[in-house]
């Protein structure tokens, strides 16, 4: 396939990020590898989007907070940015309604159509010279002020083509795809619109069986063929780094931290005091 013909893809990960871990960035590498080595897809960027306060989590510390550490851990990503969108909504927003935001958002800023997985669009956008090199998609963005409604992305240039397919793909370990299978937890319209119209991305945690666990939802089922499950070092060592290890680490003073969080992360955490008393 040429370049033009791949599918061009948005990885983005919905979640609390609390804190932001190691595994998190490696998730994104892994699954960026992953999708080219099929020759299929070529991924332009990755969206970090943390939770919204509201969310209700035990321990979840501010968004401010958090928002921060996502940028120290993805400052120096050439293709990962942070996006504020959801933190700075009036309150907590579904992963289908953060996918949407991001797609219209994106309509806007490329002047194409974005594919549903399962309706590939070729449409034409305005095509750029041949002697011009096209710029990253995103470019990190700076979370200390509130962005506007026009500017809430901070997209900087984008990537223009002449024919382009291109998708957001929802990024999750599979601890999030076996939350599909529990009755009532998810709403089944929004299911049907993430795993049907966008699409995941899967990273297993700890060896977990996908296969069984798609195998357990109706919906997975329905829309397998949707569901792309990354398959490289099933005992890849940040596989079973986790932002609640993270915590308890940093809780008991455990050095093994260092193994989990980002130097500027740890730096940010201590200088901030954030969960190093037992209570969150």
């Amino acid at each position: 396939m040429t370049e033009t013909t791949k599918t061009h893809v948005i990885l983005l990960a919905c979640g609390s990020f609390n804190p932001i871990t190691k595994g998190h960035i490696q998730m994104f590498e892994r699954a960026r590898d992953y999708l080219h080595k099929t020759g299929r897809f070529i991924v332009i960027g990755g969206i970090v989007s943390p939770v919204h306060d509201s969310y209700g989590k035990q321990g979840l510390v501010s968004s401010r907070h958090r928002l921060i550490m996502c940028q120290l851990a993805v400052q120096n990503s050439d293709w990962i940015r942070v996006d504020p969108w959801e933190c700075y909504q009036d309150t907590w927003q579904t992963t289908c309604s953060v996918l949407e935001h991001h797609r219209d958002l994106m309509k806007r800023v490329t002047g194409c159509i974005l594919s549903n997985v399962n309706t590939p669009s070729m449409t034409p956008v305005v095509g750029q010279p041949q002697n011009e090199t096209p710029q990253p998609i995103y470019q990190n963005s700076n979370v200390s002020s509130k962005p506007t409604a026009d500017e809430n992305a901070n997209l900087g240039t984008v990537m223009r083509y002449e024919e382009i397919e291109l998708r957001i793909l929802l990024l999750c370990g599979s601890d999030l795809l076996e939350s599909f299978c529990i009755p009532g937890l998810w709403n089944e319209a929004d299911m049907e619109v993430i795993v049907g119209d966008f699409g995941i991305v899967v990273v297993p945690r700890d060896a977990a069986d996908t296969d069984r666990i798609m195998n357990h939802s109706s919906i997975l089922r329905k829309y397998k063929n949707n569901i792309m499950v990354v398959k490289d070092d099933i005992n890849h060592p940040m596989s079973v780094v986790s932002s609640t290890k993270s915590r308890l680490a940093l809780q008991h003073g455990d050095g093994h931290v260092v193994d989990y969080l980002s130097q500027p992360v740890i730096d940010y955490i201590l200088k901030s005091q954030l969960y190093i008393n037992a209570s969150g």
